[in-house]
């Protein structure tokens, strides 16, 4: 089968076997919409080794700068001066300035994967009920995003790599 036959059934199967384990064994473990962000982005940083360590190590790094945005946003005083929606607004773009900066680093250069780590955290935090709490993100808990959302990217990755390693075993043709 060509290449593109043989990436559209691979990336199908290992989808299908992505949902039985999100739904199935590691239901609250592992999450499906976070995994495939990042297995996304490892396609589009270049779906080789490089882009894998680049797509897992930065988009860890946008959810722990994205989790120390949250904690900071979670402890604005409620009389701040410039109240709340002004002080949260700071803290993002402080925070997204020094996460894209850090790209001068090379293990940190791919920008695209850690604004996905940073966006899938507080996408996280900001849809589910209760997480955006200094409880949560100080806790050694599987609700603390830099746990759930990273293993989740990190998984991404995974499959990813699984995908384009059983496409390339099924592709007889090129093209």
């Amino acid at each position: 089968m060509n290449s593109l036959s043989a990436l559209s059934v691979s990336i199908g199967l290992i989808a299908g076997l992505a949902t039985f384990l999100a739904v199935g064994p590691l239901s609250g473990v592992f999450l499906i919409w976070a995994a495939t962000i990042s297995w996304a982005a490892y396609f589009a940083l270049g779906g080789d080794d490089k882009a894998a360590v680049s797509t897992a190590v930065c988009s860890v790094f946008g959810v722990l700068v994205a989790t120390y945005a949250a904690y900071e946003i979670a402890t604005i005083a409620p009389d701040n001066a410039l109240g709340f929606p002004a002080m949260a607004a700071v803290i993002v773009a402080v925070t997204v300035i020094a996460m894209c900066l850090s790209a001068n680093i090379p293990a940190l250069s791919a920008i695209p994967a850690s604004v996905l780590g940073y966006s899938a955290t507080f996408g996280y935090l900001l849809q589910t009920p209760g997480m955006l709490s200094t409880d949560v993100l100080l806790g050694a808990t599987w609700d603390n995003p830099v746990l759930v959302i990273s293993f989740s990217l990190v998984l991404g990755v995974a499959l990813g790599i699984a995908s384009a390693k059983l496409a390339a075993k099924m592709t007889t043709i090129e093209g």
